[in-house]
């Protein structure tokens, strides 16, 4: 069995199926599970707006050796569905009973002049690293601007982190300027739209929506209603799509470019390929899909490792539903805001709110750091947790 990528669905769907082949008394070696991951690293993606990466970046030999997962530094090129082969950038193949693709997404940065080489963003540890390294290089001897283009729930959370994290990096004045081409949270629902612009406010953001950015330079944005502005840093946060290898996979893809899968996670019309995370369009409920979300992935992970191994034995697979939906929104010094639903009613703000998130960032989200595999193992089981 192969498990591409090491992320929140990745990690969680190796461990999983090591739990499942545990679970059936399947003896050492008869399976092997095998993680494919360009960084030998599981990182924990959704905190990279912070200023402190320090607890952001998990080994795997922390989390998978114990378990007796094997895995390998290597960036898959190709998949080929028929021979059950995937082929990796330095030419290596591997051959797979099963496979499950959680490759993970990636921001969409267009084709503006100056963006690819002045731009940063906080979708990866490294370039979340980038961006931290070019702030603390700032000169200290004059106000320091950073563009944030980008006004969804990433926007958002790293616009509001901004202004302190400047400040506390030197004396300098701190202008933070938020930027999309629609409206401010525009998903984020009625409910928690006045918390959010409160927020923006109180933080001191500036807000300019309905614009679209033309270029970008070394140190300025230029935008479609004319307005050039100075731009110390411009950190581009808005559309993700999902991985590219899902175009190695012959089924259709939606908006994003994720693929269809049933309630087992097995790709539609595929039945030797799993996919869970962000690359998997799943059902959670009778109206609603899966989001681009840690809350979604790692669940999603968890019943594809679990079906893997079911399904090689011919046991019984698990069917994945979720009947509840959060989203708890990080805003800086001003809280955060938590909502429950799919039409993102707020039942917590604030300082409350605040703790609620950070109890997600820095516990509720990592798998166990003990090396202990009975922990491990116990924490792969496929069980929802409940709401935060």
């Amino acid at each position: 069995m192969l498990v591409i990528g090491s992320g929140f669905a990745g990690l969680w769907a190796a461990l999983g199926a090591a739990r499942r082949l545990d679970e059936l008394g399947v003896p050492a070696g008869a399976v092997e599970v095998t993680v494919l991951s360009a960084r030998p690293f599981h990182d924990i993606r959704v905190r990279n707006y912070e200023a402190d990466l320090s607890a952001c970046r998990i080994p795997l030999a922390d989390v998978l050796d114990p378990a007796g997962v094997a895995h390998v530094t290597a960036d898959v090129t190709a998949i080929d569905p028929d021979a059950r082969v995937v082929t990796t950038k330095d030419g290596a193949t591997y051959d797979y009973d099963r496979l499950v693709l959680a490759s993970g997404s990636q921001v969409v940065k267009p084709a503006i002049g100056g963006l690819a080489e002045f731009g940063f963003d906080v979708d990866t540890y490294d370039g979340a690293a980038a961006l931290d390294r070019h702030l603390r290089g700032l000169a200290d001897d004059q106000a320091a601007t950073v563009v944030v283009v980008g006004a969804g729930p990433t926007g958002i959370e790293t616009a509001c982190e901004l202004p302190n994290r400047l400040r506390a990096l030197s004396s300098r004045r701190a202008r933070v300027v938020l930027v999309d081409h629609g409206g401010v949270g525009s998903d984020m629902g009625d409910s928690a739209l006045p918390v959010i612009q409160k927020a923006l406010s109180d933080n001191g953001i500036e807000v300019l929506t309905g614009v679209i950015v033309r270029a970008v330079g070394a140190d300025w944005v230029k935008l479609s209603s004319g307005e050039r502005l100075r731009a110390d840093a411009v950190v581009w946060c808005a559309g993700m799509r999902a991985s590219p290898l899902t175009e190695q996979l012959p089924v259709s893809r939606d908006p994003s470019g994720r693929v269809p899968v049933d309630d087992y996670l097995r790709v539609v019309g595929i039945s030797s390929i799993f996919a869970a995370g962000d690359v998997a369009a799943a059902r959670m409920d009778d109206d609603h899909l899966s989001v681009m979300s840690c809350q979604h992935g790692r669940p999603m992970g968890r019943y594809a490792g679990y079906n893997v191994i079911s399904d090689l034995f011919g046991e019984p697979m698990l069917a994945l539903r979720i009947p509840w939906y959060v989203t708890v929104l990080d805003l800086g010094p001003a809280g955060a805001v938590y909502t429950e639903g799919w039409d993102r009613v707020v039942v917590s703000q604030g300082a409350a709110a605040k703790a609620t998130k950070q109890a997600i960032n820095t516990r509720r989200i990592y798998p166990p750091l003990s090396r202990d595999r009975a922990e491990l193992l116990a924490a792969a089981a496929p069980e929802l947790q409940a709401r935060p």
